[in-house]
């Protein structure tokens, strides 16, 4: 039985699993570090500084593990991909805990986010492409829901552990254990039997479209943009006593608000188009971004949290489905090409803003920063959605 025909009788089941895909690769394997972080500079010692080239280090793994992941010559199946690169990214994070020195966690962090590269690229273009064969294309929220059910998964479960008295290797510990018993629902939710063909190489490859090009670029400066807040935004609650009471739930509302996101800016692009539905959203995130850091007030910083995880899943995506959209080539390399561009913007943003921090004693000068640069994101794909519109 082809892959298609075993999509059409279980779509749902096949965007379900895709959703716990995510949930393990980033929500766990990629943002779990986010509720440890204040734990481990606590006992380790760590400075913002060196905390956020923990985090960079995940993001330069993303950014070449993206890379690799388009090579068109990889042998296999995407479905056997995503399995072996899942297994990688729990098995890289459950052993975290048994380190204590910073060139390991680099190395670690780097694997584990290599994998999770490899995990969204591969089961991105098998989860979207079986949709699509199934007529099922309005799973895809289900599929992308993934990410913020991982989120809420890891704050739960790094604040219950908390909570009952364990300490930061722990959370690793529990956290890779739950990634390899996602990875056997995954196999169980999502079945063998071929890949959907890729689309047929056309003259003048995707690449070239204005378009595609205005929103690859958009990618990587929104990666920079929402980055620093989403790896400190712990650290900032725990430094400030009119903020310690949110500690143990701030990631838990970001998790919270990036459920639903992808169906909510879905529905504003089916209202206005997915350009400006993104435009849209980056404006959003750089609000909340400025947000987190213009108010020691709890309820302000928790409505930055919330908008933060509704909007960021959004965003990512919103554009990835664009960008399959774009395609005239197998969308896999599009895929992944806009996830390296999305890497590099990581991958710059926890180290600018960990040492501009260490220099100025905060976070407000990164998070303005960052916050400019999210806006700059969605006005380049606003006006290029806008210029397209204009001219029809």
């Amino acid at each position: 039985m082809t892959a298609s025909a075993i999509t059409a009788d279980r779509p749902v089941g096949v965007a379900l699993g895709g959703s716990v895909a995510l949930a393990c690769a980033m929500g766990i394997g990629r943002f779990v570090y986010t509720p440890i972080l204040p734990f481990m500079a606590d006992s380790l010692g760590l400075t913002k500084g060196e905390a956020g080239l923990i985090a960079s280090a995940n993001f330069l793994g993303y950014m070449l593990g993206a890379l690799a992941a388009s090579s068109p010559g990889l042998p296999g199946s995407r479905r056997s991909w995503a399995i072996a690169a899942l297994a990688l990214s729990a098995v890289s994070t459950g052993i975290m805990g048994l380190f204590t020195d910073l060139p390991i966690f680099l190395l670690l962090r780097f694997i584990g986010c290599v994998a999770s590269a490899f995990a969204l690229v591969f089961s991105s273009a098998l989860v979207m492409d079986r949709l699509a064969a199934a007529k099922r294309p309005a799973l895809i929220a289900l599929y992308f829901a993934g990410v913020g059910s991982g989120i809420v998964t890891s704050a739960l479960l790094v604040a219950g552990l908390a909570a009952a008295g364990y300490g930061w290797r722990d959370f690793w510990f529990a956290s890779g254990v739950l990634a390899l018993l996602g990875l056997v629902l995954f196999m169980s939710l999502v079945p063998g039997g071929g890949d959907v063909p890729a689309k047929p190489v056309e003259a003048g490859g995707g690449s070239r479209d204005k378009r595609l090009v205005a929103l690859i670029v958009s990618y990587g400066l929104f990666g920079f943009g929402y980055v620093i807040t989403a790896t400190f935004i712990s650290a900032i609650v725990r430094s400030e006593p009119t903020l310690k009471s949110l500690e143990p739930a701030i990631w838990l509302i970001v998790g919270i608000g990036a459920i639903p996101s992808v169906a909510i800016w879905a529905a504003v692009g089916r209202r206005f188009g997915n350009g400006r539905a993104y435009a849209i959203a980056c404006l959003v995130e750089a609000g909340a971004v400025i947000l987190s850091v213009i108010s020691l007030s709890p309820v302000a910083v928790a409505l930055s949290a919330l908008l933060l995880g509704g909007t960021f899943v959004g965003i990512t995506a919103t554009g990835l489905v664009n960008a399959r959209e774009l395609s005239r080539v197998d969308p896999r390399r599009n895929l992944a090409l806009m996830t390296a561009i999305f890497g590099i913007g990581q991958m710059i943003g926890p180290t600018f803003g960990g040492f501009l921090h260490d220099m100025s004693g905060s976070f407000r000068l990164p998070t303005l920063a960052a916050a400019g640069v999210l806006v700059i994101a969605g006005l380049i794909v606003g006006l290029t959605a806008t210029a397209r519109l204009a001219r029809r």
